[in-house]
């Protein structure tokens, strides 16, 4: 009963503003996010589903009008974002991959520069990270995990999933840049 009040009091603290509560709550509650993902999601989405549902959460907790629903309202943020990644996954066409390198060989090496860093400055904190760390520091995945205190398995994830939004980020330019010239 003890833990429930600890929590219930960590809810109001944090809503109230309090990050040092909104921390201990999102840590306290990680273990049961990941349980719930993991019956929810693919393996290699559990945790970007977790992440970005305590994202979630920690934005809009202050409008959760009941203190007692945080439990439901947490597992069902996750099984939203676990639907979001199982539904991103099943649009990639591994088919349009030649479609896509043609879209991005049109194109100027001026174009591609100002695409890619639309793409960074478009990628949430932790996937920027990743990418920043991997990418232009060239540290090997086991050094990132190191440096962020996180699983090799979980900085691959955010790793593959950042590249998947630059990807996406690209080619919706490609296709935008496109469309426009051909409208010309």
């Amino acid at each position: 009963m003890t833990a429930r009040i600890d929590r219930t009091n960590l809810i109001y603290a944090a809503q109230t503003g309090d990050p040092a509560a909104l921390e201990q709550l999102l840590a306290v509650c990680q273990a049961d996010a990941r349980r719930y993902a993991y019956k929810h999601c693919q393996a290699s989405d559990i945790d970007d589903a977790v992440q970005e549902a305590l994202l979630a959460i920690s934005r809009k907790l202050e409008g959760l009008k009941a203190v007692a629903a945080f439990s439901s309202w947490l597992f069902t943020v996750i099984k939203r974002e676990c639907r979001k990644l199982a539904r991103a996954m099943l649009q990639h066409d591994p088919l349009d991959e030649k479609i896509a390198e043609r879209q991005l060989a049109c194109r100027s090496d001026e174009a591609l520069r100002a695409d890619l860093i639309g793409a960074l400055e478009s990628l949430p904190a932790h996937y920027l990270e990743v990418v920043l760390l991997r990418d232009f520091e060239e540290l090997t995945i086991a050094e990132i995990a190191g440096r962020l205190g996180e699983q090799p398995g979980a900085v691959k994830s955010r790793l593959h999933r950042a590249r998947e939004l630059v990807r996406e980020y690209l080619l919706a330019s490609g296709t935008a840049a496109h469309k426009s010239a051909s409208l010309s």
